[in-house]
């Protein structure tokens, strides 16, 4: 089969560019007339790629309040919403010193910003991630890989190297999904035995007649790695894109990166993945959308635990199609809805407290974007590394692979690596990627 290599992922010419951004190792030292007060040497700069509704509502509103980090340049395939994002940074600073870009080489190429984030449709989220990392920046990147196989090249590429990666993935860090982690691990419900897990379905796209590219987008450096398609609307739309494989894999690696991770994290299972998934599910066909729309996905772990995914409803985003419930030996613990309050089967589980020595989970960590300047000034690990990620990606994308291929699949673990299934095992990489900096 064909095996995407490190190499195949990274952009030689964006690494030329921008060698001499390889050697930044701490926060750099720039003019206080750009920083504003605080001391230049405690100052991250940052540069954003991609400033949709996720890079600006989440990630351009989290890290602008921050005192120790400051927005220097912004880029979008868009060159307007580029603009509508340099006007909020240069608003929030009051000055005039915000960069607006249109080609995300000009972030990676500038010795000048620390670190990048990175709220691109998903085909690009490894590509990009490597090219920034190349290219001596930390990295904040919004979930999840597009393919099992890159999700380890990112993990063993960012093992090598001395930068910083967070997912932009905020559960963690939520204090009802912390806590119901936190019940399950030290036995609150007894042992766990299962899993539920309801999402919302996926969203029907047709496709449509090719338009007119908009004069502000660059929709070669849209598209990137993945293959050539014509222009139409729907294509960028964000609901658009998400159902469609060449950008992402839909409703189930979309949500599932939200609940299935804190289910995951329950489960608690050393080798963290499963060991088998059946999937059943709706694929359109003759549609742009190309990915499940509908799923019903069964998980077995090493350990034992089930874990049974499937949409709670049919029409898209609903928060009420959002349940996750832990069921042990001895109760259940739930939560309904994505605003909705932890339940269980007795109202004692939900008053259990652990000292520090007594917790077998973790302390709640901060935001995401809060835990990433941490991770960039002490050098801890942070909240949601490459390896996370990756593992969490995994699960999803077998629930997928099982739903396209109609059968059981078993998985191995420590080989990453489907068992006697040469047919599954080819769909743990993407096509080979397109050349679009020739295309450029």
């Amino acid at each position: 089969m064909n095996t995407p290599t490190t190499q195949t992922l990274l952009s030689r010419r964006s690494f030329v560019k921008a060698a001499g951004a390889g050697a930044l190792a701490f926060p750099t030292l720039i003019p206080s007339r750009v920083l504003g007060d605080t001391a230049p040497s405690k100052q991250i700069t940052l540069g954003f790629i991609g400033v949709g509704g996720q890079g600006v509502n989440v990630n351009l509103n989290g890290f602008l309040p921050e005192k120790d980090c400051r927005v220097v340049m912004v880029c979008d395939a868009h060159m307007g919403k580029a603009r509508q994002a340099q006007q909020i940074v240069n608003e929030r600073y009051g000055n005039t010193d915000c960069q607006a870009v249109q080609d995300f080489r000009e972030v990676l190429a500038d010795p000048a910003i620390d670190a990048v984030v990175i709220s691109t449709p998903d085909h690009w989220h490894v590509t990009m991630s490597l090219m920034a990392m190349r290219a001596g920046k930390h990295v904040f990147c919004e979930k999840p890989t597009h393919s099992i196989h890159e999700g380890r090249i990112l993990t063993d590429a960012f093992t090598k190297s001395d930068r910083v990666f967070q997912a932009g993935i905020e559960d963690r860090s939520a204090v009802h999904f912390h806590k119901m982690v936190e019940w399950v691990k030290n036995g609150a419900i007894g042992e766990l035995q299962r899993v539920e897990v309801s999402m919302p379905g996926g969203m029907y796209y047709k496709m449509q007649d090719p338009k007119p590219v908009p004069e502000d987008l660059d929709w070669n450096l849209w598209q990137g790695p993945a293959a050539y398609r014509e222009f139409f609307p729907a294509r960028i739309n964000p609901g658009g894109w998400r159902q469609h494989s060449l950008y992402a894999k839909g409703a189930i690696i979309d949500m599932g990166t939200h609940l299935v991770d804190t289910a995951q994290l329950g489960v608690n299972d050393p080798d963290v993945c499963p060991v088998e998934v059946t999937g059943t599910g709706e694929i359109p066909e003759g549609m742009l959308t190309d990915v499940p729309v509908s799923y019903d996905l069964n998980y077995r772990y090493g350990n034992g635990v089930e874990m049974h995914v499937f949409n709670g409803s049919t029409k898209g985003w609903d928060p009420q199609a959002c349940v996750l419930e832990f069921h042990g030996s001895k109760g259940w613990i739930k939560r309904v809805g994505w605003g909705g309050k932890i339940e269980a089967s007795e109202r004692d589980i939900l008053r259990k407290k652990y000292t520090p020595e007594q917790n077998k989970h973790w302390t709640r960590p901060p935001r995401e974007q809060r835990d990433f300047l941490d991770g960039i000034q002490t050098g801890k690990r942070t909240t949601y590394p490459p390896i996370d990620l990756h593992h969490m990606s995994t699960t999803l994308h077998m629930g997928v692979i099982s739903i396209e291929l109609g059968r059981t699949l078993n998985w191995d673990p420590q080989s990453e690596a489907f068992l006697g299934d040469d047919e599954a095992n080819a769909k743990r990489s993407l096509p080979p990627a397109r050349d679009w900096e020739s295309a450029s």
